[in-house]
């Protein structure tokens, strides 16, 4: 198995990563870009893009910013109204799987920053069904997330006729170098049906067996092109702007605005998905299952490349929070209506046969390509150069009137 000799990344990346000559992997090459990049000049880039969107009759907002209680929404908030001063209309799509820190991260942000937030909440019978209908084709939980929230910004870039969607970071970009920050990539109906949604569009879950109907996925039907066209709408992306840096970002944020911070339970980083009790648990197992590593891989090789973290330092991050066991499957199972046996029975069916094998007693046992064997084999006795400064804030815990260590579907915050 290939390993990125800078960060920890394998060849089955799901997103297609790929080597130079030198075994570094092509996001470890394009995160180079941003040491030689001149910001400057990329910020007034933005500020020149974004005062062509300025909506000077005051009759509409300027432009549609997605947001969540759990990622970087406060960030790019921020920087859209406050550095930029646009007038946007926040949008966020309800997971469901909704913690009380995300209820009041997401009661917060629109307090702090004094905006518009339009929120989508679709049936929760529809996105059970939905649910149950993409674990058993394709082993996700979190389809319909990704959908939402990927889809309802245009959907209501069409509704309002506001042209102009802004994204944080192109995950293509930031994490596997799929594209230089020179591209500028904009958000594109391609790009999110094969790697975000894996290859699924709405109306290809649209099944007889699953009892999934037309009127079940119209929430996440994405606009024509002939809509997308009459608008111009637009998706661009911050981090092609701005040095991205999500963690330093989320600590300006905390010291700023009160942004919530909370441990999750495969990773260390403590800022991110703090909205979702499945993204750091359940989801993330089943990304293990299909593709050798969790989160965890994926924070420590941000880090790293960052010159936060050692190499050494993170190998050993991986071996501990990879082998942590699910937490909360019982209130996933209780929620969908499904007993564990049947879960385990789906999951099974799409392990991936390169990573995952049979023993003599049936029992799944890692495969000829085993990710962790192979980062412990990197492990060094030998104490690294880089310093490890790489500690995340645990804030204290708000208080409101949403139930704890529960789902929450109506969300107060306060």
């Amino acid at each position: 198995m290939k390993i990125c000799n800078r960060c920890l990344y394998h060849e089955f990346h799901p997103l297609n990563i790929i080597f130079d000559d030198d075994g570094v992997c092509s996001g470890c090459i394009v995160h180079l870009e941003k040491d030689v990049i001149n910001w400057d000049a990329k910020a007034k880039e933005l500020e020149i893009l974004l005062k062509g969107y300025k909506n000077k009759s005051g009759n509409n907002y300027d432009c549609i910013v997605p947001v969540t209680g759990g990622q970087d929404s406060y960030f790019i908030v921020h920087t859209v109204k406050n550095v930029y001063k646009m007038n946007p209309l926040l949008v966020t799509y309800n997971k469901h799987y909704n913690t009380d820190v995300g209820a009041r991260n997401l009661a917060n942000l629109r307090i702090q920053f004094d905006c518009d937030v339009l929120t989508l909440t679709v049936d929760p019978f529809k996105v059970k069904k939905i649910t149950r209908g993409t674990l058993r084709r394709f082993a996700s939980i979190y389809w319909h997330v990704i959908a939402g929230q990927t889809v309802f910004p245009v959907q209501t870039a069409v509704r309002f006729k506001i042209p102009l969607i802004i994204w944080g970071a192109h995950q293509g970009v930031d994490q596997v170098g799929m594209f230089s920050h020179h591209d500028k990539v904009e958000m594109t109906r391609k790009y999110r049906k094969e790697h975000d949604l894996m290859g699924y569009e709405a109306e290809d879950l649209i099944s007889d067996f699953d009892e999934i109907t037309e009127q079940d996925v119209v929430s996440y039907v994405y606009p024509s092109d002939e809509e997308i066209s009459k608008v111009g709408v637009r998706g661009i992306y911050l981090n092609n702007y701005i040095r991205w840096d999500s963690k330093g970002q989320h600590e300006q944020m905390i010291e700023l605005y009160g942004y919530e911070t909370c441990n999750q339970n495969r990773t260390f980083d403590k800022y991110n998905n703090v909205d979702c009790y499945n993204y750091s648990d359940v989801h993330d197992y089943l990304k293990f299952i299909k593709h050798g590593y969790g989160k965890i891989t994926d924070h420590v090789s941000r880090e790293i490349r960052l010159n936060r973290l050692s190499r050494n330092d993170a190998i050993k991050l991986i071996l501990k929070y990879s082998s942590i066991p699910i937490k909360k499957l019982d209130k996933f199972l209780n929620w969908i209506g499904m007993s564990e046996n049947g879960f385990w029975y789906i999951i099974d069916q799409h392990r991936n046969k390169k990573l995952w094998k049979r023993n003599d007693d049936w029992e799944w046992i890692p495969a000829d390509y085993d990710y962790l064997k192979e980062v412990k084999k990197l492990e060094s006795e030998h104490t690294d150069d880089t310093k490890n400064v790489c500690s995340f804030q645990s804030t204290s815990i708000g208080q409101s009137t949403d139930k704890k260590d529960d789902y929450l579907l109506i969300l107060k915050g306060r």
